[in-house]
């Protein structure tokens, strides 16, 4: 059998992201933002004794949390990644980041280990989204702040599919953008409930959101082909440019373990 149809999800977003752990830590959509300034402002009115961040991709969350926490937990399923935010940590004098290597789903932690968790754009690599949820309810204690925060997808079909193509063919790891209603309800069942959210628009500009995952060029012009035979309400929605740059839509929930 083919080993290209036999591999692991997880290891198609190892694959994807290892290769690419330098750019995402210097990357600046991903080391600053407002999400990024609450969650450390909650990190540093809640003074968590052991902090999760789930996913965390060139580790910006760690950063800000350990300024403010007793100790934080990196988790991603990335080697290469872990070791750029390890090496990063290092560099920050950030003596109390730890590494773990390990799939959102799955995580090797006891019940009610953590205080605090934040989880910045990782839940659309997860294989299971509520097996996500429930993984880090499981390891957190009760009444515990949980932030989430993601690019989620319009409540209308056709934007929704339009989303997903083109995040799919910028990154072959991408499973799915959630919709609010879906975060919202995923995270109830889950057993979190939500404090409060919002939401902003996030302009990606297409030749660093494609460089940052080194995007192949034939993916690249499928992207454009779909933006060019998108329909005015769609490039309206998403305010589509000219070289392919074009506004996502972001969502940050702020949400206690029940």
């Amino acid at each position: 059998m083919n080993t290209v149809m036999t591999k692991a999800h997880e290891k198609v977003v190892e694959a994807q992201f290892g290769p690419r752990a330098k750019a995402y830590v210097e990357s600046a959509v991903h080391a600053k933002g407002e999400d990024l300034a609450a969650i450390e402002a909650s990190a540093r009115a809640h003074r968590p004794e052991r902090a999760l961040d789930l996913g965390c991709g060139g580790g910006h969350v760690s950063y800000a949390m350990a300024r403010h926490a007793g100790s934080v937990i990196a988790s991603d399923l990335s080697r290469d990644m872990l070791a750029a935010v390890a090496a990063t940590a290092r560099d920050r004098k950030l003596t109390n980041i730890e590494t773990v290597e390990a799939p959102a789903e799955h995580l090797p932690f006891k019940d009610a280990t953590f205080d605090f968790l934040g989880c910045r754009y990782s839940a659309h690599h997860w294989r299971d989204f509520e097996g996500g949820l429930r993984e880090a309810r499981r390891v957190l204690k009760r009444q515990a702040p949980a932030i989430f925060v993601d690019a989620y997808a319009p409540g209308q079909a056709l934007f929704d599919t339009h989303l997903q193509a083109i995040e799919l063919l910028r990154d072959t790891s991408h499973v799915r953008d959630y919709t609010a209603a879906q975060w919202f309800s995923g995270l109830g069942r889950a057993g979190f409930a939500v404090q409060s959210s919002r939401t902003w628009r996030l302009r990606m500009d297409f030749p660093t959101w494609t460089a940052r995952m080194r995007t192949p060029p034939d993916n690249i012009r499928a992207i454009h082909i779909l933006q060019e035979a998108a329909s005015a309400e769609t490039r309206a929605h998403f305010s589509i440019e000219a070289n392919g740059s074009f506004m996502l839509d972001v969502l940050m929930v702020e949400a206690t373990a029940e």
